[in-house]
């Protein structure tokens, strides 16, 4: 039986791209608490495909820059500034192929809301409490200022799933 992919062994990083990098920097480090680490770029490749070929943009894109981000002591974002010839700035919905959500695991979900509406960030709903497998989760969304989708997530007394396993 196939165990999955051979060597694997945790989540190293996530990447997204953003419309202003600083912006983004100022959001993640000021309003989430992350670390930054470190800057790399610009690149670009003005003949060839290097670009498409490694990376599936625009073959003329330049990635203005990028940004290392530590969040919560464990997770690592990595954070580009694009320009190109073809590039979309629509932000994806869950619901649109390729949409998705950052997830970050808050100790008092009501006290970390608080907090980010204090700073002015656009909840979205109020907080749901998860039912079957997922019971004792508490949840609810909220938007980066550039429209990304993040979720702030809670069990501090584990999942249904967790205490039956």
């Amino acid at each position: 039986m196939d165990a999955g992919l051979p060597g694997l062994t945790r989540l190293d990083h996530i990447g997204f791209t953003v419309p202003d990098l600083e912006e983004a920097s100022r959001f993640l480090v000021d309003v989430l608490g992350c670390e930054y680490m470190y800057t790399l770029g610009p690149y670009r490749h003005d003949d060839g495909d290097w670009m498409a070929e490694h990376l599936n943009v625009h073959p003329r894109a330049v990635m203005r820059e990028l940004h290392f981000f530590r969040c919560g002591g464990q997770a690592v974002f990595e954070v580009f500034e694009y320009s190109a010839p073809d590039q979309r700035t629509e932000i994806p919905r869950n619901s649109d192929v390729g949409g998705h959500h950052v997830a970050l695991y808050v100790e008092d979900l009501d006290v970390a809301i608080a907090y980010l509406k204090e700073r002015g960030v656009t909840m979205i709903g109020e907080p749901t409490a998860s039912k079957g497998p997922s019971e004792g989760q508490r949840w609810v969304y909220f938007l980066a200022p550039w429209g990304m989708q993040f979720e702030l997530v809670s069990y501090p007394g584990g999942k249904a799933f967790d205490r039956t396993a």
